[in-house]
């Protein structure tokens, strides 16, 4: 077998276009959250999700120690947020609207959708943490524009809905 390539792997994984979510929460009243793609739907019932954020991430384990978090589903238009999230040592929420959710945690303004959870389980994956969510509340919120979405290293959006 020939030498293992992250890398490569990366690249082809790059392959399978993502949706881009802000993961958010709130500790000793001060709001953080981190951008992330790794995102999924894990059951309806008991209705969970799963976020897996990466070990460096200094935003995650001020979630996990919340007890729970947020998931803020990007519009196409929201590239901006995602940027600002996606860097730290920063107040990532200073010029961000957003509202507290059923757990406190942000809603940020104009998102597509949001699911409100709390933390159930967490399980090592490497370089990652799967995160396993149970869902308090969700709302649609817009139903009008596309997603942001990730591929190939770059930023896109999906207009037709067909």
């Amino acid at each position: 077998m020939a030498e293992f390539d992250s890398r490569m792997l990366r690249d082809a994984m790059g392959n399978f276009c993502t949706g881009v979510v802000i993961v958010t929460g709130v500790v000793d009243g001060v709001p953080s959250g981190f951008a992330a793609q790794s995102f999924v739907s894990v059951s309806l019932d008991p209705p969970m999700i799963a976020v897996c954020p990466g070990k460096s991430s200094a935003s995650w384990p001020k979630l996990r120690d919340s007890g729970s978090f947020c998931v803020n589903i990007l519009a196409a238009d929201q590239k901006d947020v995602c940027d600002v999230m996606a860097r730290s040592g920063l107040d990532k929420f200073e010029n961000v609207v957003w509202r507290g959710g059923v757990t406190g945690s942000p809603v940020i303004a104009d998102v597509l959708g949001f699911i409100d959870c709390d933390l159930v389980a967490e399980h090592d994956a490497g370089d990652h943490t799967i995160a396993l969510g149970r869902v308090r509340d969700f709302r649609i919120e817009d139903q009008t524009r596309g997603p942001l979405l990730f591929f190939r290293g770059g930023y896109g959006s999906f207009d037709s809905f067909s």
